[in-house]
């Protein structure tokens, strides 16, 4: 099997995990704004002109009170209530979108990132293009704006998760799935996870695939990625068959979509994994 020696980390993750973004505000806030919690949905804050300080809950395990004096993203991938200070008059103006993840915090890249990114505009290269249309779709109502904003989100959604991949130290990120994205080996090894979950994956194929010893391969694999490479394989495809069910895909087609022999075979690893059958989960699930 050869390797490749730049595979595209995202697509497959974010082809089969969407992630929609829905503009609600273009302008200036002033005063105190408050940003609730609500499951399943995050945030994506552009601060385009002033300053302005965001506090959060000391429970939340973020901190407190953040002052912003720049042009700045914000990204909120999980719920987290979070509130705007801004002054009183002039205010900061913003562009804002909120983030719904299909399966919610179930979500690969959710459960992968920190609760909070804050990141200066002029850090995300390439961002400025999809910046300067969105800015100009927030300011005039035209046909299509809305649609248009929304798309264009999505386009600095995914910016920010190539900027994020490439610099993780700085978000915070150490261990998990985004961590080993992060590593040149172990990249090729998880996108080939991610693009072809029904292939019949051993530890030797996955090894080459990142062009790595078997021991080499497994040893860093639990180091940087937090479990075994068997493991994450068994989770990554326990999510698709959630995913899938969720869509009303029968079991047997869920199976051979996934690797596995038949129907009975995905049902014993579900029920290992989840705690009951993938027919009694689909029922349960909302």
């Amino acid at each position: 099997m050869t390797t490749d020696p730049s595979p595209d980390r995202l697509s497959a993750l974010l082809a089969q995990f969407r992630a929609r973004t829905h503009l609600f505000h273009a302008g200036p806030l002033c005063g105190m704004d408050t940003f609730d919690a609500v499951p399943g949905r995050g945030f994506l804050h552009l601060l385009r002109r002033g300053e302005m300080v965001v506090t959060h809950h000391a429970r939340d395990g973020v901190l407190r009170k953040i002052a912003i004096c720049e042009p700045t993203l914000l990204f909120y991938p999980q719920p987290l209530t979070h509130t705007f200070h801004n002054a009183p008059v002039s205010g900061g103006d913003f562009v804002c979108a909120a983030v719904s993840f299909d399966d919610g915090p179930a979500h690969p890249v959710v459960r992968a990132l920190p609760p909070l990114i804050v990141v200066p505009l002029a850090r995300v290269e390439g961002l400025e293009g999809a910046l300067t249309l969105l800015f100009a779709e927030a300011e005039r109502a035209r046909c299509g704006q809305r649609l248009l904003a929304d798309r264009l989100f999505e386009v600095v959604l995914v910016q920010l998760l190539r900027w994020i991949l490439d610099h993780p130290e700085e978000c915070g990120i150490s261990a998990g799935m985004m961590a080993g994205l992060a590593d040149p080996a172990l990249a090729r090894a998880l996108t080939g996870l991610h693009e072809r979950p029904g292939q019949a994956w051993t530890l030797d194929a996955m090894a080459q695939q990142a062009g790595m010893s078997r021991s080499a391969f497994a040893a860093r694999f639990k180091q940087v990625v937090g479990t075994t490479p068997a493991d994450y394989l068994t989770d990554w495809r326990i999510s698709l068959a959630k995913s899938r069910l969720r869509r009303g895909d029968a079991v047997q087609l869920v199976a051979d979509a996934l690797g596995y022999a038949n129907a009975s075979a995905l049902s014993r690893v579900f029920a290992q994994r989840v705690g009951m059958s993938p027919r009694a989960w689909r029922a349960a699930a909302p």
